[in-house]
């Protein structure tokens, strides 16, 4: 009943988190939202809300109306709209820093033309459709001393950060193979969405695959030496609908990862579960970290639990509703929970509300707790570009824009 209580006190206060009072001695950091998309509620403008030093201060979308009513609907002061819209965000002084969750064909350009204008950016993931481009907008960052992060937010949760310490202190010796997983089932994806559109960087491994391949060298610590295989299933002829892909890691290390926009039912009639968790091998021992089925509210994800399935890290990327960690060396075995830092956070923060916090902090010159780095950024699309190389599929087509 207590874990019960738990998580719904954790849902209700992540979805309805209280309003943080400004800072009396600090100016609050503006961010100005490129796009109305969906993501922006709960990547930025639900945990802005408890954040005493950020606020969303305006919105901008080619369509007028659709400005106009996401504005109010989130109650953003200022609306941009029009085909001039993202431009016009840009120029206001006003702003301090951009959220990019704009299609990924579109990040190199919004969020070049974002650090020229002077803006910190916070980019959804994956940073661009290609490594050149991400590293040019990293360059473009150092240059004017602009803080560019890439939004891998389940790296900021006490959970991932606790797994990693636990594989990095030795205790179960070292990894030996890792299998990271994000699929849904078909129909939570319909046909036209942008995630099918080649010209906008669409495909599987663009998508869900960016954060298989991130948690893989996350858990790890290092990157693939090679590709070993890749199977694609395909949505048209340039597009991935489903990718595995598996990987040479240094010190023997496999790890495999799979991506799928849309799992078919089973036996054809059987609708299929969400599927996200990482397996974690070592010499010594495993890691688990279980939920029982539930709603993971932040996303479309319902998770099963599996009493004797392989060691997980289940639910990585949304947490707060609930798990545990359980480490298992030989015989004996702890179960652990991660919802706050030691020194940080709230049991209802969501990975987005951390990773506001270490942005917030880094902007304003103090230490974040996590970080992506820029090299971590740039790698990781090098692996993607890696996999589509070995399948023969290409990497999705550069950006048309050329900075002045």
């Amino acid at each position: 009943m207590s874990s019960f209580l738990g998580l719904v006190s954790r849902v209700r206060s992540s979805l309805n988190p209280p309003e943080a009072q400004p800072l009396p001695d600090s100016k609050p950091l503006k961010f100005g939202v490129l796009g109305a998309a969906s993501i922006a509620p709960q990547a930025l403008i639900t945990p802005v809300k408890s954040h005493p030093e950020a606020v969303v201060y305006a919105v901008a979308a080619r369509d007028k109306d659709r400005a106009a009513a996401f504005a109010k609907k989130h109650g953003i002061g200022k609306v941009f709209g029009g085909a001039d819209s993202y431009q016009k965000l840009l120029d206001d002084p006003e702003i301090d820093a951009i959220y990019n969750p704009l299609p990924n064909g579109l990040h190199y350009e919004w969020t070049m033309k974002a650090l020229a204008a002077g803006k910190h950016v916070l980019l959804e993931k994956p940073a661009a459709n290609t490594a050149e481009e991400t590293r040019k907008m990293f360059e473009l960052a150092e240059s004017k001393g602009l803080v560019l992060l890439e939004a891998f937010h389940y790296r900021f949760h006490p959970v991932a950060n606790r797994v990693k310490a636990i594989v990095e202190s030795g205790e179960l010796g070292a990894v030996k193979s890792t299998s990271t997983t994000l699929a849904v089932p078909r129909g939570i994806m319909k046909a036209g969405d942008i995630r099918f559109n080649y010209s906008l960087g669409g495909g599987a491994l663009m998508d869900m695959g960016c954060y298989t391949i991130n948690s893989m060298r996350y858990f790890t610590g290092a990157d693939p030496t090679s590709v070993l295989s890749v199977e694609h299933e395909l949505q048209s002829p340039q597009v991935d609908r489903k990718t595995t892909a598996k990987f040479a890691l240094p010190g023997s290390i496999t790890s495999t990862i799979l991506c799928d926009l849309a799992t078919p039912p089973t036996l054809k009639i059987i609708p299929s579960l969400p599927n996200l968790n990482a397996v974690i091998e070592c010499e010594k021992g495993e890691i688990k970290v279980p939920i029982p089925t539930a709603i993971a509210t932040h996303t479309y994800l319902f998770l099963p639990s599996y009493a004797n399935a392989p060691p997980k890290v289940m639910n990585y990327l949304a947490p707060t509703q609930y798990h545990s960690i359980t480490v298992k060396v030989g015989n004996k075995s702890r179960v652990e929970k991660a919802y706050t830092f030691p020194d940080l956070g709230q049991p209802w923060w969501t990975s987005y509300r951390y990773q506001l916090e270490a942005f917030v902090n880094k902007v304003k010159g103090r230490t974040p707790h996590a970080w992506v780095t820029k090299e971590d950024s740039i790698k990781n699309m090098e692996v993607i570009e890696s996999v589509y190389a070995k399948s023969g599929l290409g990497s999705r087509p550069k950006s048309g824009y050329v900075p002045n």
